[in-house]
């Protein structure tokens, strides 16, 4: 609950997301009692086996919010917006990275997030067994898989934004080498924040749709290859 996306976020009060853990508990637990059962009387180990698989799992689902950060970021760099209000948000980051996230969590709570999470924690116990610590290496290479897919996607949501800056500023410095008089600088500067500013506009409708597909199909198969 410390990291899942919308419960988790530090805007949340800690006694709120105290008790949807108690309430995640209680959804749950009567699925997941029948593998309980059957498993060996309560180990120390349980106490470390349970918190990494909880952490490994909550972890994979807030890269994807890290996704929209990234991507954010990116376009917000490649259009001049990488400092506006910056440092106004809980987490600091460009405004175009917070509109993203805001748009995409209110998206991914309105079509049933709390389902599939509820769904996703209920198949760690089918996955890994209760008592049992994961496998080092497997683990650790469906980490690695995890980060690499989000910033995949990151990249993939922000390149409508880096293509469009690469292109105005090849366009920009071919006018100032034509027109080397032209303060190029005081009319590109205005230029491309408007221009990404419509760019967001104009995508954003188009970007979430794509991040939600990518979200729900990682919360239907979170460990891969089933």
């Amino acid at each position: 609950m410390a990291v899942l996306p919308a419960f988790g976020e530090k805007s949340v009060p800690v006694r709120v997301r105290l008790f949807l853990t108690f309430a995640f508990t209680m959804i749950v637990a009567p699925v997941v009692i029948a593998d309980a059962g059957s498993a060996p009387p309560l180990q120390p180990l349980y106490y470390a086996s349970e918190p990494v698989i909880g952490l490994g799992f909550g972890i994979a689902i807030r890269l994807m919010i890290m996704a929209l950060q990234i991507a954010g970021s990116i376009a917000a760099q490649s259009t001049s917006l990488a400092q506006l209000m910056g440092g106004a948000n809980t987490d600091p980051q460009p405004a175009i990275g917070h509109v993203l996230v805001v748009a995409g969590l209110a998206l991914a709570v309105m079509l049933g997030l709390h389902v599939k999470l509820a769904t996703g924690l209920i198949q760690t116990y089918h996955v890994f067994p209760i008592g049992q610590l994961p496998d080092a290496q497997v683990f650790t290479n469906w980490g690695i898989a995890q980060i690499a897919r989000a910033f995949s996607l990151a990249f993939s949501l922000a390149a409508p934004f880096v293509i469009a800056s690469l292109l105005y500023n090849v366009a920009l410095g071919v006018i100032n080498r034509a027109m080397p008089q032209l303060m190029v600088a005081f009319v590109g500067a205005p230029a491309i924040t408007a221009g990404g500013l419509i760019l967001l506009l104009l995508t954003t409708p188009l970007l979430l749709p794509i991040w939600q597909t990518a979200l729900e199909a990682m919360l239907a198969d979170p460990f891969g290859g089933r």
